[in-house]
This record gives structure tokens, sequence and C-alpha cells, in this order.
């Protein structure tokens, strides 16, 4: 392979994962204020999760928008001023006195975040071949699993700071914006930006980057495609058990007062290190062992994940070594799979249709997330025990992989077909 290019391409992955890794500094950063939250404005758990329902909807009509604008526009603009609008968002929020106010601007946020994914993916998809676009998107999906890890570690560092949880806010944000500047900079939206041919030659769209037709005729051909619904129905189900443990978890095993259980603290810190190692672990598993299987590597993660949560549900509370394997089994295997999913958008769609699949997918997966929050919150006020998720998690996990397997895993661009 032209070593130029071969370097072109590593340094348009690193850069594109170096700005995603610290996206979620202004996302995932809400469980961890979530009881200081709820104490100051005296509100039950319910409430705090319509909350972050309103920053999953918005973030999943801002896929649906930003995923085709992605093929249609530049990715290189498009994902740092979602950044800078996301870190603007999260200062408003340390300053806001009404829990009104919150909702807004955590919704607002939540649409200024999804205008990283989607274009991100595009990028990647641009400049990696087939052959290699397992292994690319594992990578991509291993950095937004260590953004989890630096946002759950920021937070640790605030929390024994004893900061109060308007600096979870403020703080972490302030590296995303270095990094969405750099991005700004240096990325390139395609390969013959820089004078390079695409590495897909067959796909004659791909050699632009672009799609010439009407944003109406994407979202058409993506709609039609009735394998690929299916696929977004099973990540929709995925996407609900994730955000079930990335909220939910932080509140499981940090209770009323984190200090009475520090140790804890380092417990929840293992559930993002084993959704990077999954991610980027899924990823070339898919291409190797499971020769480009999408649909069974997929439907391993999730049957895993859902016996996974069974253990963490009848798991002695007291037991911190036992704990601390489960939450990095959990991570592994609930988030694993999405290097897959995401890989299935241009082997499904092509790749001048993959920004639209990509947020359309995202869009109803964040869709299913924000309608899990409240509930999962209902569901500790009613029964008093943060438990009870897990149990929720295991049946939507085996629901994720019920759906996949009836999932053709030979479907290509253009093919409609279900298997019987």
């Amino acid at each position: 392979m032209n070593k130029p290019f071969r370097r072109q391409q590593w340094k348009m992955l690193l850069l594109t994962m170096a700005c995603y890794l610290f996206f979620y500094t202004g996302r995932h950063n809400f469980g961890w204020a979530a009881q200081g939250m709820a104490t100051e404005f005296d509100v039950p758990f319910a409430t705090i999760g319509w909350i972050s329902f309103a920053m999953l909807v918005g973030y999943a009509v801002g896929q649906l928008v930003n995923g085709n604008l992605a093929d249609r526009f530049s990715a290189r603009l498009m994902v740092p001023l979602g950044a800078y609008l996301s870190i603007g968002a999260n200062i408003a929020i340390s300053f806001a006195e009404s829990l009104e106010m919150v909702m807004v601007l955590w919704a607002l946020n939540g649409f200024f975040q999804s205008m990283a994914w989607a274009p991100g993916g595009k990028i990647i998809s641009n400049w990696w071949g087939k052959e290699e676009k397992g292994k690319a998107f594992g990578f991509y999906t291993m950095a937004a699993g260590l953004s989890s890890v630096v946002t759950y570690l920021l937070s640790i560092v605030i929390l024994h700071q004893d900061l109060e949880w308007r600096m979870l806010f403020r703080l972490p944000v302030l590296l995303l914006l270095i990094t969405a500047t750099l991005f700004l900079v240096l990325i390139k939206d395609k390969p013959s930006d820089l004078g390079f041919p695409n590495p897909d030659e067959a796909d004659a769209a791909a050699s632009t980057g672009r799609d010439s037709r009407t944003w109406q005729d994407r979202y058409r051909m993506v709609l039609r495609n009735r394998s690929f619904l299916l696929v977004t129905l099973a990540f929709a189900f995925e996407s609900m058990a994730r955000y079930g443990f990335i909220f939910w978890v932080p509140v499981h095993y940090l209770g009323t007062n984190w200090k009475d259980n520090p140790h804890n603290l380092w417990v929840t810190f293992l559930l993002p290190v084993g959704m990077a190692a999954g991610a980027v672990s899924f990823g070339s598993l898919s291409d190797g062992l499971f020769q480009r299987n999408r649909i069974a590597s997929i439907r391993v993660g999730m049957l895993a994940s859902a016996a996974i949560a069974l253990v963490i549900y009848f798991a002695p509370a007291g037991n911190m070594a036992l704990q601390s394997i489960v939450m990095l089994l959990a991570g592994f295997f609930v988030y694993g799979p999405q290097a897959n999913f995401w890989t299935l958008c241009p082997e499904m769609l092509g790749n001048e249709r993959t920004g639209t699949g990509i947020g359309l997918m995202n869009m109803t997966g964040y869709l299913f997330a924000a309608l899990g929050e409240p509930l999962f919150g209902k569901l500790i006020d009613i029964t008093g025990n943060s438990a009870y998720i897990f149990l929720a998690i295991a049946c939507i996990c085996v629901l994720s992989g019920v759906i996949i397997s009836t999932v053709n895993p030979s479907a290509r661009p253009g093919n409609l077909a279900i298997s019987a």
C-alpha cells in the first residue's frame, strides 16, 4: 500500500478518535451530577430521568438531521461546531438556578452532541476500504468507550476534591475545546482533498465522498432496506441497555453518599474501561474470527450482556472483586457490538449513504435509550432498589440478540431481503 496514503489514513482516524475521545465529557457527566442535582432541587430520580430523556431526544433528533447533512456537507466543520455549542450548553447548565432551565439546556446539548458521531463515521468510511472498515470502526468506537473512561475519571477526581456537582459541567469540557480545535485545523474530509484516490474505487459515489442525490432520496433508499431496519431495531435495544449501565451504574454503586463506600468509585470506573476494550476487540474479531459476519458477533455480545446483567443483579453487594470483574465484562459485551453495528452501515447501504444510515440508526438508538431513562428511574422509586435495573437490562439485551438473529448476514446495498 502507498506509504504516504497509509500515514494520512491513520492520521485521519487518530485525529477523529482524539476529538471524539473528549466528547462524552459534555454528555456522560450527567450521571455523576444526578445525586447532587436531585438533592439540591429536592426531586425524585424519576424527574432526573426525564432530564436525561430530554437530552437523549435532542440527540436522537440531531442524529436524524446531522447524519444526512454529513453526506452533503463537510464533517470537518460539523464536528467542531457541535463541540463548541455543547461546551457552551454545559457551562450554562453549571449556572442554572432552576431544573426547568437545566432540562432545556440539556436537551439542546443533546442536539449539539449529535453533530459529531455520524460526520466522524463519514470521514472514516471515506478513508478506509471495505477490507478494513471493521477494524477502523472498532478503533473509532473504542475512542467513544475511552471517552466514557475519561469522563468517569475526571468526575471521580472532581468528587474527591469535594467540588459541587456544577463543576462537573465546567471543568471536563475544557479538554473538548482543545481537541475540537485541533480537529478543525488538521482533518481532511476525504482522500481526494490530499490528492489520493478513494480506497473503495468500486463505489463511484464514494470517490467524491459526497452523494449528489437529494436528502429525500437518501432517506428513502435507507428506509427501503428492510434488513437494515431490523439491524436498527436491534441497535435500539442495545442502546437502551448501554445507557442503562452508563447512567445508573454510578447511582447504584455510589448510593446516597459515595464517601460511605469510596472503593465503589473505582468499581464503576471499570465499566467504561471494559467498553473501550470491547469496542476495539469486537471490530477486529468480526473481521477475523467471525469472518466479517457482523450479525453473529453482535448476537454473541448481546446474549453475553444479558447473562452479565443477571450476575450483577444477584451479586453480593460487598464482594468488590466480583463487582470489578462483572463491571469490566458488562462494559466489554454491551458496548463492543456497537463497532459492528456501525460497520454494517456502509456494508449494507454503501459509502454514499453511510452518514444517513448512521444518523438514522443512532437516532433510533437514542430514542429507545431516552424512553428507558425515566422508566429506570421510576423502577428505583417504586422498588427502592436500584438492582432491579439490571434485571430489566438483561431482558432488553435478550431482545436485541433475538432481533439481530433475524437479519440476513449477507445483506448488501440494494438487498432488501429478510431471512426467514
